[in-house]
């Protein structure tokens, strides 16, 4: 099993600027993705960004340049650093980890509110 706990949301204004980090503990260590995805109100939870084991990231359009997400596997934590908020980034953003059968396992989430 493995537990996932996020940290780092809040309000902030747009143009501003968030780190979220979450903590990944229990058999975590054979993780082959880390990330982070989000769930605006009324929308489906999309992926955000993430980190390969091999330390390849990828990232959604929406967040390209703005969004970027950081992998220390020594420590199991994943952070998303994220940059030039802006209104249509508010949600509850949800660390997830996925081993190399596909499964995926998922933090409590943390809310983001950016304000105008």
């Amino acid at each position: 099993q493995v537990q996932l706990v996020e940290s780092g949301g809040g309000l902030v204004q747009a143009g501003g600027s968030l780190r979220l980090s979450c903590a990944a503990s229990g058999r975590s260590s054979s993780m082959y993705f880390m990330g982070w995805f989000r769930q605006a109100p009324g929308k489906e939870r999309e992926f955000v960004g993430g980190v390969a084991w091999d330390g390849s990231a990828s990232y959604a359009d929406s967040v390209k340049g703005r969004f970027t997400c950081s992998r220390d596997n020594d420590k199991n934590t994943v952070s998303l650093q994220m940059n030039t908020l802006k209104a249509e980034d508010t949600a509850v953003y949800y660390c997830a980890a996925e081993n190399r059968a596909g499964y995926r396992y998922w933090g409590q989430g943390t809310r983001v509110t950016v304000s105008t």
